[in-house]
């Protein structure tokens, strides 16, 4: 069974990863820090940066894949997967501050909403609402 929305999204949050890995990289070189933190400065924002996309994602995508796989999926659910995406974008810089720094809260709110929209959408499918 093909998963277009499942395949799509995945695809674009390996390379959103890849991106947010190769800045966490940046950093270390450019801090001199091979392994740990820096104790809560610029390398440490981008490691978590990477690591808050890692945690939220794989919610995300699981809940995709079960809602495709329902038979409840469409455009709309393309359009969610990538916004999501975008958003999560937008919290990567956002992580640096600067004229960036909005991002950060802009990609928190939709990875909120995200999450929590695809939950309910989820539950209503199980329970044969929707």
């Amino acid at each position: 069974m093909i998963l277009p929305v499942t395949l799509t999204a995945a695809a674009a949050a390996a390379i959103i990863n890849f991106w947010l890995a190769m800045r966490v990289g940046q950093m270390r070189v450019k801090h001199k820090v091979s392994i740990g933190d820096d104790a809560g400065g610029p390398l440490t924002a981008r490691m978590r940066a990477q690591l808050n996309f890692v945690e939220n994602t794989v919610f995300v995508l699981v809940l995709i894949a079960a809602i495709e796989l329902a038979g409840k999926g469409g455009s709309w659910l393309s359009i969610v997967s990538a916004i999501y995406m975008l958003g999560r974008i937008a919290h990567g810089l956002g992580m640096d501050g600067g004229k960036f720094a909005r991002g950060r809260s802009i990609g928190v709110i939709i990875t909120m909403l995200t999450l929590l929209g695809l939950a309910v959408v989820a539950a209503l499918i199980a329970m044969r609402v929707l």
